[in-house]
């Protein structure tokens, strides 16, 4: 295969985006139907160069059919939806069925976190272990609060030691989510706004166990069918096709689960918290798409 062909089809590669295993599937598909294109018009009296010229031309822009591949081959199956959402469900159902007040329910809940994280991340990263690998960070965030309430001396130091690890830890996760997608990198960060929206509403910094514990029970209702939201959310994006159609779920059911926290926020979250995390929720679908195209942007392919 000629060079202009090869530089084609890794640039549609490059913009494919789909699961490995569909990738090369629809890559060899291409290919073949590149080579029977090509034989058919170097029998027709062009030279090698030329008919590749030509074959180039006739396909078209190489950004477009890596877009038209996408959508034709992008939508989740059934069982690839219900995965992606479950985690979501779970943690729903730990507020509405009052789980979370039992140890045990949580230490499952943690347990299946993790497990369902590590054996996607080693199995090929597919479409449902995005909105998983968000819930396995929540660990490291409950890890980092707690420092805070270690004795005065010993919780800076613990901070300065723990903020460094958790940072490396987060930056290769975000950086290795960006390199499949950066979409499903606003996925893993889906529930963050809601979580912190909830965190600041049930006020547990500086008050004792009991009050914020008060605060979960009479709000674990609500807690939960923000989660539930999140989880029809992600249900769509995964049976979705189009990508703005992605980012459209994404950035509204972000800003309808801060409004429901709002609205059931008896006042703990006032109009400036509210616009806030509507920023910092906007910030965490979009900033993975620069951050995508600035990693990307050192080795783009000529062909456009």
């Amino acid at each position: 295969m000629t060079t202009s062909l090869s530089s084609y089809l890794n640039c549609i590669r490059d913009n494919l985006r789909l699961e490995p295993s569909s990738e090369e599937e629809v890559i060899d598909e291409l290919q073949t139907h590149i080579d029977d294109k090509l034989r058919e018009l170097k029998e027709s009296g062009l030279s090698e160069e030329e008919a590749a010229n030509t074959c180039v031309s006739l396909l078209g822009s190489a950004k477009l059919v890596a877009c038209q591949l996408y959508e034709a081959h992008s939508q989740g199956t059934w069982r690839q939806t219900l995965l992606a959402s479950m985690p979501h469900f779970l943690f729903a159902s730990l507020f509405v069925l009052n789980w979370w007040r039992g140890s045990g329910w949580l230490l499952i809940m943690l347990v299946s976190v993790l497990t369902m994280a590590v054996y996607g991340w080693w199995h090929g990263k597919p479409t449902w272990l995005f909105s998983w690998l968000g819930y396995s960070l929540l660990p490291v965030v409950a890890a980092g609060l707690s420092l805070l309430y270690l004795p005065k001396g010993w919780s800076w130091l613990a901070i300065l030691l723990y903020i460094p690890l958790a940072l490396w830890l987060l930056y290769s996760i975000t950086l290795q989510t960006i390199k499949r997608d950066w979409l499903y990198c606003s996925l893993m960060l889906l529930p963050v706004p809601t979580i912190i929206a909830w965190f600041l509403v049930v006020e547990p910094m500086g008050r004792y166990p009991e009050y914020w514990l008060e605060r979960i029970q009479n709000f674990a209702t609500w807690i939960g069918l923000s989660f539930l939201a999140l989880a029809v959310a992600v249900a769509l994006f995964i049976r979705l096709r189009q990508r703005w159609l992605k980012v459209s779920v994404l950035v509204i059911s972000g800003l309808l689960t801060l409004i429901m926290v709002a609205c059931y926020a008896e006042g703990k979250l006032g109009l400036f918290a509210l616009l806030v995390l509507i920023v910092v929720m906007l910030g965490l679908v979009l900033i993975p798409a620069l951050l995508e195209h600035w990693l990307k942007h050192g080795r783009q392919q000529p062909i456009v």
